[in-house]
């Protein structure tokens, strides 16, 4: 046995770790209590099976792509950075960039992971034509819109319950160049902050960073990026069309401190960041599609800044409706407490694709908390304000959320259990996010 966690290092669980080496063996490996595994990133504890994992990483070749539609047929363990790095110099992207491209095109299906342009082009599940799963009766299907359709719409932001994704066929953006044609907008308040995503709705990239120190008339003043993609004929002077991409540099070698990250230093980074971010305001800056998508992938393990006890993500979305009170509430309480995220994020998203993809028309927010003190009773109390506005919390970033509020946030999830238990009658796929959720006690 192993003990793992997720990206947010909490919790640190035992399993027993298995690196299948060739699909028939996948079946093999499948027991009760299993789950498959990308590149670890969904923070919280849905890529930990109960009792087996199976890491799926070195299932990472590219069976066939063709440039004429940019439809690829890939395995799963393929990371997002290897498309970009790959396809990027031919001109073909994702379609969909998550805040990571440390991420497996397995865990981006079961996760639906969503990006800077979910409000106008939806999330990764929209551009995934067909995934070849293995069910945990160990039965072999191609799932599509036409063909197991059931299996296929729940195994999009099914957190890998319905089986074992091997291998999927996805379309490619066609592009240009490597950059992004990026303008700042600076925010005073909350308010401005949300007519000026609304005003973004014709971008095709948009987000909102959040001051959540900010307080008072301050609250929630924030720098909007909304961008484009960059011709060749936008680039300086010189510069490749596709830029090189960067592994991480300067890493967190050490757990820091839990004294770290304290009301001083999260105000003092905010204040900074703003102010530097205020001073690109007006104008339109290229810039490469690594910082603009990625900010923290140049920082080695930066999930270390928290400390040992690790942090929780807590990302949250509300119908637009009503949307600004229950955010203004949820920034001024986070502003009184004074350990919020130093990187918080504010943006809009249109409908899910999946039965329990997480993205519903609204506002979403995500913050980042440190493992201390009353944090899970303060954490609880946010949820009910979500409920009560009809949001939910993003299941790839949870680890501690009640059942009470999952059923409240996705009414569909009968329907799910109900597709789950035709794929795998013996119930033999659960992680350890399936058994604080879903699972029958």
């Amino acid at each position: 046995m192993t003990l793992v966690s997720g990206w947010g290092r909490f919790p640190v669980v035992d399993t027993e770790m298995l690196r299948p080496r060739a699909f028939a063996s996948v079946a093999d490996a499948i027991v009760s209590g299993t789950v498959a595994r990308g590149n670890g990133r969904a923070y919280g504890d849905a890529a930990i099976g109960t009792v087996t994992t199976l890491t799926m990483t070195g299932f990472d070749r590219i069976r066939w792509f063709d440039p004429a539609t940019g439809r690829i047929r890939l395995e799963a363990g393929v990371l997002l950075s290897d498309l970009i790095e790959t396809f990027g110099p031919r001109g073909f992207l994702p379609f969909v960039l998550p805040g990571t491209r440390f991420v497996s095109v397995g865990g981006a299906i079961a996760a639906d992971v969503h990006g800077k342009n979910h409000h106008c082009e939806g999330g990764f599940g929209r551009y995934v034509d067909s995934i070849l799963l293995r069910t945990g009766e160990g039965e072999l299907i191609e799932a599509s819109r036409e063909q197991n359709s059931d299996a296929f719409f729940a195994t999009i932001g099914g957190m890998g319950l319905t089986g074992v994704i091997l291998e999927a066929t996805l379309r490619l953006r066609k592009v240009e160049t490597g950059w992004i044609r990026e303008r700042v907008i600076s925010a005073s308040d909350l308010d401005a902050a949300m007519r000026a995503l609304d005003a973004g709705d014709a971008a095709t990239y948009s987000v909102a960073w959040i001051d959540c120190a900010a307080r008072g008339k301050d609250l929630g003043r924030s720098l909007i990026y909304l961008g484009e993609h960059a011709g060749k004929d936008e680039l300086p002077a010189g510069a490749a069309a596709f830029p090189a991409g960067k592994h991480p540099g300067l890493g967190v070698p050490i757990d820091l401190p839990s004294m770290t990250l304290n009301r001083f230093s999260i105000r003092v980074f905010n204040e900074l960041y703003y102010r530097m971010g205020a001073r690109r305001a007006g104008g339109s800056h290229v810039v490469s599609l690594y910082p603009y998508f990625f900010p923290l992938d140049s920082i080695a393990d930066w999930n270390r800044i928290y400390g040992k006890r690790g942090f929780l993500q807590h990302q949250c979305v509300i119908p637009e409706n009503g949307a600004r009170d229950v955010v203004g509430e949820i920034l001024g309480r986070v502003a009184r407490r004074g350990d919020a995220s130093f990187l918080a994020v504010l943006k809009k998203l249109g409908e899910g694709e999946g039965i329990l993809s997480f993205p519903l028309p609204g506002y979403t927010l995500a913050l980042d908390f440190p493992v201390r003190g009353d944090i899970l009773n303060f954490l609880d109390e946010i949820d009910r304000l979500v409920v009560a506005a009809g949001g939910r919390l993003y299941l790839a970033k949870d680890a501690r959320q009640s059942r009470e509020t999952l059923e409240a946030g996705y009414p569909a999830l009968p329907r799910f259990n109900a597709i789950r238990k035709a794929l795998d009658p013996a119930g033999n796929i659960r992680s350890k996010l399936s058994q604080r959720l879903f699972d029958e006690v």
